[in-house]
C-alpha cells in the first residue's frame, strides 16, 4: 500500500511541488506505470463525515471499518482486474480516502461511472454490516472517478495524474448523480419488464422442528450485479423507487408461493415509509392474497428496525388498521437500528425477528445469549414471539433451542428456495442435554479425548497480540495465557472485545501485558477427568462464565482446550443413545431393553436363565491405566459374551449391557453353565493382554483403594451369576435374586461362575417377598 499526501480541493497544482507521492510500489514512477495504455481510469472511495465519526465513536472504531473496507476492497476489485488484467495496487490517502488505479482494455471500454457505483455499493454495505451493530447508525461512501488520457511528454502526463486524482477525490466528496448511471437504466428497465424472481426461506418452530412460515426474498436477473438484493435494494432507494420495487416483489411473492395451510404464514418486507404512503394499500395487497387461496391471517408485513420511522403516530395508526383486517406485523432487524423498547411495545409485533450479527457465535458468547433471554422474556410478556434469524451452525441452534426461542431460520436449517422447501426439521437431533440430564447419564470418556490443540501466549505479551491472533482466526474462541507450559488465565474473544471497545479500551490495554485482562481463575481439569462430570463443573460456574472454555491439563501443564459446546455435544449423542435403549459405549441394548425383554419373556411362561456377569477390581484398574484403557477392557467383556453365547446358546439369546462394567445374558437352563464357563476361560486368557508385562508377570498392581491407602489388587477377574426363572415372577424378585447371587459370586477369588441352586424364582417354592433362611444357607453351599 501507498501513503499518498492529499492535494486540497481547489489548491493550484504546481508542477515544482508535487502534492502526491507518485510512486508504484516497485519505485517506478506512478505515472510511468501505465505509458503504454492510451488511458487510465481511477475510482476514489472517501468515507463521508471521517472526522466527526472519528470524534462521535473513537479511533478504534474508524480502524475497525478502515480493516473492512481496505479488506473488502482487495476482494472487490477482483472483477476489475479480470477485466484489465492490470490493476495497481490501492492507494490508501490519509482521511479515509482511497484511489484504485488501471488501464483501460484495448478491446473494450469500461464503464467507469457505473464502475464506482458498484464498488462503492458492494463495500459501503459490507462497511453497514459492522457498523449498523456497533453504533446503530450507517456510514455512507462517496465515489468518484476520472481518466487519464497519455501523452508521450512526461511532464504533461505527471501533471495529468495529479489533476486526475484530484478529480476523482472531490467527486468522490459530492458522490455521484446516479441518475445518470447506465446502472440506473437497467433498474427501471428490470422494474418495468418485472424481472424480479421470489426464493422462499422456510422458518421453523425451534420446538417441533414444523416449518411456520416462509420468508419471501426478493432476487434480480441472474448474472447481473442486481441479483444481489442489496443492489436492487440500495439503488431503488437511492432512486425514489422503492415503493414501485417493494409492490412488484410482493406481487411476485404472493403469486409464486403455492398452496399453504391456515396456520402456515408467509413474510413480506416491507419498508416503514411505504407503510405510511399515500399509494399504499392493503386493499390491493388482499386482492392479490385472495386471488391465489390465501386468507389476511397467512401474511406478515415485515418491517425493518434499520430504518427510522419520521412519524410514529402516523405509522402506529396505519398498522392498527391493518392489523384490523386480519394481517400480522413483524419487526425485522431487532437490537441493530432505531427503534427502543419502548417503541417495539407501543408497536405489539406479533413477531420480533433477532438480527444476525446477536445470533452469530451465541453458543460461546454469554453476553450475547444473556440479551437474547431478556428479548425472549420482553417478547413473552407484551405477547410477541421472537424468531432468530442467520442461524448457520449446529452450535448456534443447539444454543437457541437451550434458552427457548421460538422460531428461527437460516442457512443451517434451510435455503431459500423455489419452488419453496416444504421439509421439516429434526430439532431433537441437535437439542442440547439438560442439567436434570447430567446426573442420569453414565458416560466413561475423559475429556482428554475431546481436547483441541491450543496455542498460548506468554503472560508477558501485549494486548494487541491476542486481538491479531482472534482477526486471524475468526473461528478461535480463545486463548490460554500460560507460562513454561503451565497455564494461568484464559482470553475469551467476546471478553477482550469488551474490554477494548470501551471508550478508553484501546489506549489503556492495547500495549499493555495481556495478563491485565485474562481471567486468572478459568476452568482447569486434568485429561482423565470424566466428561459429565467437567460439564457439570462448567454449568455451576459463574453464569457469564458459563460457556467460556475449559483448560485440559496432563501433569498440570496444557495438554489443551475444549469448549463447553463440544461437551454437550457429545454428552447429546450420548441422550440420544441411551433414549433409544442402546448403551452409547459397547452398541449394546441398554436397560429399557433389558426390562422389555425380561416382560415379554415372562409373559411367555417360559422357563429361561439369567447371567448377571461383572468385573472384579475394575475401578482399581481404571484408576492406574486410564478411562480409554478401562472402556477398552469393557469393550473386551462385551464381546467375549457375544461370543460364548453365539457359541453355546440359542439363536433367541439376549446380551444387553447394563451399563458400566456390569452385563446380562438370557439364555435357556441348559446353555447358561456352558456359556459360563466359555466365558471365564476366555476372559482369563485373553484380559492378561491388557496389562503390561510387570504387572502381568506378578499377578498383582499396587494402587490405592477406596480408603485411600495403597495396597496389593489381583488383576480383572469376572464373576457371574446364574439366576433360574420358570413360571410368574415380578422384575423386582429377578434383581433382588440376580443382586444377591452375583455378591456370593464376588466373593470367591479368581475368574468364577454360581448357580443359584435354589428352586427357580415364579415356582410354588419359592416367595415372592424376599429369600427365606433356607434360602441363604442353601446359597452358601453353592
Amino acid at each position: 500500500m501507498m501513503n499518498l499526501e492529499i492535494v486540497r480541493e481547489n489548491e493550484e497544482i504546481d508542477s515544482d511541488r508535487v502534492g502526491f507521492d507518485l510512486s508504484a510500489p516497485s519505485g517506478r514512477p506512478l505515472h510511468d506505470c501505465f505509458d503504454s495504455f492510451r488511458s487510465v481510469n481511477i475510482i476514489a472511495l472517501v468515507i463521508n463525515e471521517y472526522h466527526l465519526l472519528e470524534y462521535l465513536y473513537g479511533l478504534q472504531f474508524i480502524r475497525t471499518i478502515e480493516g473492512i473496507l481496505k479488506e473488502s476492497l482487495q476482494t472487490a476489485i477482483a472483477p476489475i482486474n479480470d477485466k484489465t488484467k492490470s490493476v495497481l495496487d490501492i492507494l490508501t490517502m490519509v482521511n479515509g480516502e482511497y484511489l484504485i488505479l488501471f488501464p483501460n482494455p484495448p478491446e473494450k471500454a469500461v464503464n467507469l461511472p457505473d464502475e464506482a457505483y458498484a464498488l462503492k455499493t458492494g463495500i459501503q454495505n459490507e462497511i453497514n454490516k459492522k457498523a449498523i451493530q456497533l453504533t446503530g447508525q450507517k456510514i455512507e461512501l462517496g465515489a468518484g472517478y476520472a481518466v487519464v488520457i497519455n501523452c508521450d511528454d512526461r511532464q504533461k502526463r505527471k501533471r495529468s495524474y495529479l489533476k486526475a486524482l484530484n478529480d476523482a477525490r472531490c467527486l468522490g466528496r459530492r458522490n455521484l448523480d446516479i441518475n445518470e448511471l447506465k446502472v440506473a437504466h437497467q433498474f427501471r428497465e428490470i422494474l418495468d419488464t418485472g424481472q424480479i424472481r421470489a426464493h422462499y426461506q422456510p422458518i421453523f418452530d425451534m420446538v417441533s422442528g414444523r416449518i411456520m412460515g416462509w420468508e419471501a426474498l426478493s432476487r434480480g436477473p441472474e448474472g447481473t450485479s442486481f441479483h444481489s438484493p442489496l443492489m436492487l435494494f440500495d439503488l431503488a432507494e437511492q432512486l425514489g423507487l422503492i415503493f414501485a420495487l417493494e409492490k412488484v416483489c410482493r406481487e411476485k411473492a404472493i403469486s409464486r408461493l403455492g398452496r399453504i395451510s391456515h396456520e402456515e404464514k408467509l413474510f413480506l418486507n416491507i419498508h416503514p415509509r411505504t407503510v405510511v404512503d399515500p399509494s399504499f394499500s392493503p386493499g390491493k395487497t388482499l386482492e392479490l392474497i385472495t386471488r391465489v387461496g390465501l386468507t389476511p391471517e397467512n401474511v406478515v408485513f415485515e418491517i425493518t428496525e434499520r430504518h427510522s420511522i419520521k412519524d410514529f403516530a402516523l405509522f402506529h395508526q396505519t398498522i392498527d388498521h391493518y392489523r384490523s383486517q386480519g394481517f400480522k406485523v413483524a419487526l425485522d432487524d431487532m437490537g441493530t437500528g432505531y427503534s427502543g423498547l419502548s417503541n417495539i411495545a407501543e408497536l405489539r409485533p406479533d413477531f420480533i425477528k433477532i438480527d444476525m450479527s446477536l445470533v452469530r457465535g451465541i453458543d460461546r458468547n454469554p453476553t450475547k445469549r444473556a440479551l437474547l433471554e431478556t428479548f425472549i422474556t420482553f417478547a413473552d410478556k407484551i405477547g410477541s414471539k421472537i424468531i432468530a434469524e442467520g442461524i448457520e451452525t449446529k452450535a448456534e441452534a443447539s444454543s437457541l433451542i437451550d434458552i427457548g426461542t421460538h422460531f428461527g431460520q437460516g442457512f443451517y436449517l434451510g435455503t431459500p428456495q423455489y419452488p419453496k422447501s416444504e421439509l421439516n426439521f429434526n430439532m431433537e437431533e441437535i437439542r442440547l442435554i439438560n442439567m436434570e440430564s447430567l446426573g442420569r447419564l453414565t458416560c466413561s470418556v475423559p475429556i482428554g479425548q475431546l481436547t483441541e490443540i491450543a496455542e498460548p501466549i506468554e503472560q508477558t505479551a501485549p494486548v494487541r497480540s491476542a486481538q491479531i491472533a482472534f482477526e486471524k482466526d475468526r473461528t478461535r474462541a480463545s486463548i490460554v495465557v500460560a507460562a513454561q507450559g503451565k497455564p494461568l488465565g484464559l482470553i475469551m474473544d467476546y471478553h477482550l472485545g469488551r474490554k477494548l471497545s470501551g471508550l478508553y479500551g484501546v489506549p489503556l490495554y492495547y500495549n499493555r501485558p495481556i495478563s491485565l485482562i485474562m481471567d486468572p481463575n478459568p476452568l482447569i481439569v486434568d485429561k482423565v477427568t470424566p466428561l459429565e462430570q467437567v460439564a457439570k463443573m462448567a454449568m455451576s460456574r459463574d453464569k457469564l462464565k458459563t460457556y467460556d472454555d475449559i483448560i485440559v491439563t496432563q501433569n498440570e501443564l496444557l495438554h489443551g482446550i475444549v469448549s463447553v459446546q463440544k461437551i454437550l455435544d457429545h454428552l447429546a449423542k450420548v441422550n440420544i443413545e441411551m433414549a433409544k435403549g442402546t448403551n452409547p459405549l459397547s452398541g449394546l441394548p441398554g436397560n429399557v431393553a433389558i426390562e422389555r425383554e425380561l416382560e415379554n419373556r415372562l409373559k411367555q411362561d417360559q422357563p429361561f436363565a439369567l447371567i448377571y456377569a461383572d468385573l472384579d477390581n475394575f475401578k482399581v484398574y481404571n484408576d492406574t491405566y486410564g478411562f480409554k484403557k478401562g472402556d477398552q477392557i469393557i469393550l473386551l467383556t462385551a464381546k467375549i459374551l457375544d461370543w460364548a453365547g453365539k457359541r453355546h446358546g440359542h439363536r433367541d439369546d439376549f446380551l444387553a449391557h447394563i451399563g458400566g462394567d456390569d452385563f446380562v445374558l438370557i439364555t435357556s437352563p441348559d446353555s447358561a453353565e456352558r456359556i459360563c464357563l466359555g466365558i471365564v476361560r476366555l476372559f482369563k486368557r485373553l484380559s492378561s493382554g491388557c496389562y503390561n508385562a510387570s504387572d502381568q508377570e506378578r499377578g498383582w498392581i499396587r494402587a490405592k483403594g477406596r480408603d485411600g491407602q495403597y495396597r496389593e489388587f489381583p488383576l480383572v477377574s469376572i464373576s457371574l451369576a446364574i439366576v433360574d426363572c420358570c413360571g410368574k415372577c415380578t422384575l423386582v424378585d429377578i434383581g433382588e435374586r440376580s443382586a444377591e447371587v452375583k455378591k456370593y459370586a464376588k466373593s470367591k477369588p479368581g475368574n468364577c461362575f454360581v448357580r443359584d441352586r435354589r428352586a427357580p424364582l415364579g415356582t410354588k417354592e419359592t416367595a415372592t417377598s424376599g429369600v427365606n433362611k433356607a434360602g441363604l444357607e442353601a446359597l452358601k453351599n453353592l
